[in-house]
């Protein structure tokens, strides 16, 4: 049987230098793959997520599936940053800016990718966020116990609650122990559902610093660009943050991979958000595989 080759692209996401940010793996698609074949391919990219393209006939937008390591996601952030500079330096190389349309699982996104000075950077309209009302107080306990907090680690005043811009995020906010924060249970997602929320993206409010984990709690990710935008409606929403303003949100040094992500909410009412970052490429290779 004969093998199939398929090239793919590493890069760094809302990193100021290689091995800096959020590693990706990015596989441009001349036919269809099947689910299980992604998945298996990220596996053993061993990178937090892949996406895989595929260009949509001659116009400027391109087909994305993105899997992580356990499952395919219908929405990230990351990946579609990455994919953004990746089809900007492959696809337009002698244009200083350019605007395409990724059309991911859960719909269309807008992306625009700028080199500037040698330097790559991405942007995603992650559209108008779904704002949740605050998380009851019978859940709180149960929420802080789970992620190795107290009640003494929140801000005061300011709710739990679930936001989303394409991945509902439930917003812990804290005022101390950002370093202790982390996933200590069993079945976290079974919680997770109970309040309506996919991950949960623990935020130090003062210093703009957040992490969040695969709902096991055994790897935690570098820099969320999904959580990102949910994060700045939050901080707006409770006046932490002025509509366009750009929020610098600090992300990874807990894994020794430190990142940026900025984000900006929208003036107009309901309340959209774009999130951008700077993306280094890495490397590229060829992985050989059974057809």
């Amino acid at each position: 049987m004969a093998n199939v080759q398929i090239s793919f692209t590493l890069m760094d996401v809302f990193a100021h230098q290689p091995l800096s940010g959020n590693g990706l793996s990015i596989f441009s698609l001349v036919e269809d793959l099947s689910d299980d074949l992604m998945l298996s391919i990220t596996q053993e990219m061993r990178q937090f997520e892949s996406i895989f393209i595929k260009k949509i006939d001659h116009s400027p937008s391109f087909a994305v599936r993105i899997f992580t390591m356990e499952e395919e996601l219908p929405f990230a952030g990351h990946p579609l940053i990455g994919a953004a500079a990746y089809l900007h330096h492959k696809s337009y190389p002698k244009q200083d800016e350019v605007a395409l349309s990724l059309i991911t699982e859960s719909g269309e996104v807008s992306v625009c990718s700028h080199h500037i000075a040698g330097e790559y950077w991405a942007e995603m309209d992650q559209g108008v966020a779904k704002v949740s009302s605050p998380i009851s107080e019978e859940y709180f306990e149960e929420i802080l116990a789970a992620l190795n907090l107290t009640q003494a680690d929140l801000i005061p005043n300011l709710p739990l609650q679930v936001i989303s811009t394409g991945l509902p995020y439930l917003i812990v906010p804290l005022r101390q122990n950002l370093q202790h924060a982390g996933i200590v249970i069993k079945h976290f997602e079974a919680l997770l559902t109970k309040v309506g929320a996919k991950f949960v993206y623990v935020l130090d409010v003062h210093r703009r610093e957040g992490r969040t984990w695969d709902n096991d709690g055994r790897v935690e990710d570098i820099a969320t660009g999904s959580a990102a935008g949910p994060a700045a409606v939050y901080l707006t929403l409770h006046g932490h943050a002025k509509v366009n303003e750009t929020i610098q949100f600090k992300q990874g040094q807990y894994v020794g991979r430190p990142s940026e992500i900025f984000a900006t909410v929208s003036a107009e009412l309901p309340w959209s958000v774009k999130v951008r970052g700077q993306v280094c490429f890495v490397g590229e290779g060829t992985l050989t595989l059974p057809r």
